[in-house]
């Protein structure tokens, strides 16, 4: 492993690069990455550094969006098959892939048709704005009004000048964001397979074997569960909060590759995941070996088209206007 680290660090230098990590990902990925964190926040700290080659550790519509804000600079996915199945829950213009690879799908129901579309929705709800989760493709975020992260939902929200607001592509965000405006929620059917399978009796057996522990939980699990919590928040506002928080025990409603930085950071206090099951494959498949073959080869380079890349980066920009 340590050659393997010594080979990338090498590479890395040569071409100028830098190496983001989602804070989902393997423990021995974020250890050697420049920089971790949300997807988000990734991306424009990449779009403000001297560097040529951006090697994004996560799924597709991150390094997406790192292409979105950085088109001069080569973006590679180390990962070449790491989708995330929410994303491509909602499709601009074709039929989107409801039956995918992931625990319990088959248990899942959906609102619309596979051959159901954004722009469907937007027929059916005409000049109703619609609000993007970053966690969509460059083309949803090209056919969006405004972006949002878990972070900033509401808020952006309960901004904007409509009484009424698409959200795509997470029905449990959506849930969240409805429970906390006046403003009617116009919800699409995707979801987080990690995050949607919690129950409330995971949350009461979390509690009995960690007891005094606060529970804190991702707004991508279901209202019932985000209900229960002691705090809501996204991984880069649990971070803060467990760092800032007097409590010496947290249980961690989110991917359990969030621990790993949440332990590093705070070495006197203890985390426990709220299922040791939240583990999402697709953010798993980036590996030194996959990074060091990325950067050797030059592959999997993303681009995303300037006909996509400008309107989507519009609604990123109107989503930082707002804060």
């Amino acid at each position: 492993m340590d050659e393997l680290r010594d080979k990338i660090f090498e590479l890395k230098a040569k071409r100028n690069a830098v190496l983001l990590a989602h804070n989902y990902q393997r423990e021995e990925v974020q250890a050697i990455a420049d920089f971790t964190g949300d997807s988000l926040e990734l991306s424009r700290r990449a779009a403000t550094m001297d560097c040529d080659v951006i090697v994004f550790c996560g799924v597709n519509f991150m390094a997406e969006s790192a292409s979105i804000l950085s088109p001069d600079k080569t973006v590679l996915l180390p990962a070449t098959e790491a989708n995330c199945p929410m994303a491509d829950m909602v499709t601009v213009d074709t039929p989107r892939e409801l039956r995918m690879n992931f625990p319990g799908y088959n248990e899942v129901t959906y609102e619309f048709p596979e051959d159901f579309t954004l722009r469907d929705m937007k027929r059916r709800y005409p000049g109703v704005p619609v609000v993007s989760y970053v966690n969509t493709t460059a083309a949803v975020k090209a056919e969006s009004d405004y972006c949002c992260t878990s972070s900033n939902a509401v808020k952006l929200v309960n901004a904007i000048d409509s009484d009424r607001v698409i959200c795509v592509p997470d029905r449990n965000l959506a849930a969240w964001i409805a429970a906390n405006t006046k403003k009617e929620i116009i919800t699409w059917d995707g979801f987080c397979h990690v995050h949607d399978r919690v129950r409330p009796s995971d949350v009461d057996a979390a509690r009995a074997e960690h007891q005094g522990a606060l529970f804190v939980a991702h707004p991508e699990c279901r209202l019932e569960i985000c209900q229960m919590a002691d705090h809501v928040t996204s991984t880069s506002g649990m971070l803060r909060f467990c760092r800032e928080s007097d409590a010496r025990e947290f249980i961690i409603g989110t991917e359990t590759g969030l621990l790993y930085r949440l332990r590093l950071e705070n070495p006197h206090k203890k985390f426990h995941p709220l299922r040791s099951d939240m583990v999402c494959p697709n953010m798993k498949r980036t590996t030194l070996r996959t990074i060091l073959f990325a950067l050797e080869n030059n592959t999997k380079v993303i681009k995303v088209p300037e006909e996509i890349r400008v309107p989507a980066k519009r609604a990123l920009d109107r989503m930082l206007e707002i804060g």
